[in-house]
């Protein structure tokens, strides 16, 4: 059995208490570990909601890994329909990868098992399936490192979702639907567009203005340079940008909505570790820490040269580990993720015993900037163990387009189901430059492997490693990888509905001869 530390029993005691499902299991899974997507229910603003889950042995959602552990895990359908499921920044072999292009799907009531050595960080395991990940079939994976056993610091997860009480077939159809039909299903719970229009209005509305490069939302305290080279923002002042395509109902962190948050017990003045996933079908966040200055120690899983501030931008699917040093005076410290382009917001609330949970209000008092419009943070990000140096043997040119109106999402000018794949032989340093010609940002995500940040736009560094980088619209991010196993990966965005809609294509590594 695995030890808690006294913070992280005071973190476990607390979703006790309060009667919740906390995202991470109490101990780490042990071998034998089982996972079944099923169908729960929740309370969203007082509405009963069925969504998907994935349920592990001890009746939580997800999984967590002591370090050197192997993930054996037996996975179960519990549905009645097909699902797969994918291991979201893990390398396992190429037939446990949980893609239905390159895997048989799980038909309803089989079991498969799955054996591989992971990779340790902050992970997370979604349905392959665009409409039952809208459903939020998805839960954290949680790998160990050493450290983080013998660390005099609590362990927190945050994992967040937008949610419609429509049926997520009719979230994309919503997509396809004529001008105005972009809303949720009147819930009532959705955050003002930035235009100043509720939900109902059109995507349109949803446009914002393109800030000029190095300025924009991450001022409030970061310890970064204040700007970017001039290649690095492609689109310039007075041009606009495309955001939200859809107006959810809800947003949630664990589960939750922000009028009845997640009270995590932390003690006063102790040191936290936020682990934070964005499981987000369409929507990117800024995470909020509010008084308290953070430090940024991990990105996608991958340790970073630390940074420090208060606002941190979010992309779907991607990840962030946190550490935060909590308020001596023993207040309590809500962690807020700010929807981009909207007045939205979900998140949790660190308290120590005693302190007094303020009411939070569902909207901010000013929308959030989109995410892409700042890539300050990218442009600072350092890998901790970056790829060695190596001569590049090939270079590839990936063009990201598409259009609202027909919704029509494309790679190299290509939907999926005519795609031409892309080649690489086995061990190949590859360089992938993301060539975004759309008015969307696109959260690009390849299966299999890690990736280097080497460039946004014209300005070349040597930034973070990732599994999903986001590319802004009219711009480029170059990003170097090694060639793995010879094998199909796809290669795609993770926005659901451009996922949906055809913007998917593969990375074909071939043997070398």
């Amino acid at each position: 059995m695995t030890s808690l530390s006294r913070r992280q029993f005071l973190g476990a005691s607390a979703g006790l208490c309060a009667g919740l499902i906390s995202p991470l299991p109490l101990r780490a899974a042990q071998p034998g570990m089982t996972l079944r997507a099923e169908t729960r229910t929740l309370d969203i603003g007082g509405r009963a909601a069925t969504v998907m889950g994935l349920r592990n042995g001890a009746g939580g959602q997800g999984l967590t890994l002591d370090p050197g552990q192997r993930f054996q895990v037996a996975l179960t359908n519990g549905l009645s329909e097909n699902t797969i499921v994918h291991w979201h920044g893990q390398i396992p072999p190429n037939d446990q990868d949980g893609a239905p292009n390159t895997n048989p799907m799980l038909t309803p009531g089989e079991t498969r098992a799955y054996d591989f050595a992971p990779r340790p960080g902050t992970f997370w395991m979604h349905s392959h399936v665009p409409q039952q990940e809208i459903a939020l079939l998805a839960a954290p994976l949680i790998v160990r490192r050493p450290e983080d056993l013998t660390r005099d610091r609590q362990e927190v997860t945050m994992f967040l979702h937008d949610f419609a009480f429509a049926p997520p077939e009719a979230v994309l159809a919503a997509l396809q639907a004529p001008e105005g039909d972009h809303a949720g299903s009147g819930g009532g719970m959705s955050g003002e567009m930035s235009g100043g229009m509720r939900g109902g209005m059109a995507m349109d509305h949803g446009t914002m203005k393109m800030a000029p490069s190095g300025s924009g939302g991450m001022g409030s305290g970061m310890g970064m340079a204040s700007g970017m080279g001039s290649g690095a923002m492609a689109m310039g002042q007075g041009m606009t940008m495309d955001l939200n395509d859809y107006e959810f109902d809800a947003y949630l962190a664990n589960d939750r909505t922000l009028d009845d948050p997640e009270v995590v017990a932390v003690e006063r003045g102790g040191r936290v570790l936020l682990r934070i996933v964005n499981a987000s079908s369409m929507t990117a966040y800024w995470i909020d820490t509010g008084s308290e200055q953070a430090r940024l120690v991990a990105v996608d899983g991958d340790p970073v040269q630390p940074v420090t501030g208060r606002r941190f931008p979010l992309a779907q699917a991607q990840r962030l580990e946190i550490e935060l040093d909590l308020p001596k005076d023993g207040a309590a410290l809500p962690v807020l993720a700010l929807r981009e382009g909207s007045r939205a917001q979900t998140g949790l609330v660190l308290a120590p015993p005693g302190a007094r949970v303020a009411k939070l209000p569902l909207e901010a008092a000013q929308a959030a900037a989109p995410v892409a419009n700042d890539m300050r943070l990218e442009a600072a990000l350092r890998a901790q163990v970056p790829l060695p140096d190596r001569a590049v043997t090939r270079r590839i040119m990936v063009m990201l387009n598409g259009t609202m109106q027909p919704y029509r999402w494309t790679i190299n000018n290509q939907v999926w189901d005519d795609h031409q794949p892309i080649l690489a032989s086995h061990g190949d340093r590859v360089e992938l430059t993301f060539h975004n010609m759309s008015m969307m940002a696109h959260p690009m995500h390849l299966h299999g492997h890690v990736f280097q940040v080497v460039a946004l736009g014209s300005q070349r560094l040597r930034g973070a490693l990732r599994d999903t980088v986001l590319v802004p619209a009219m711009s480029t991010v170059t990003v170097a990888l090694d060639a793995g196993q010879a094998a199909r990966w796809m290669m795609h965005c993770h926005h659901m509905g451009h996922l949906a809609n055809g913007m998917m294509t593969e990375l074909s590594v071939l043997p070398t001869a």
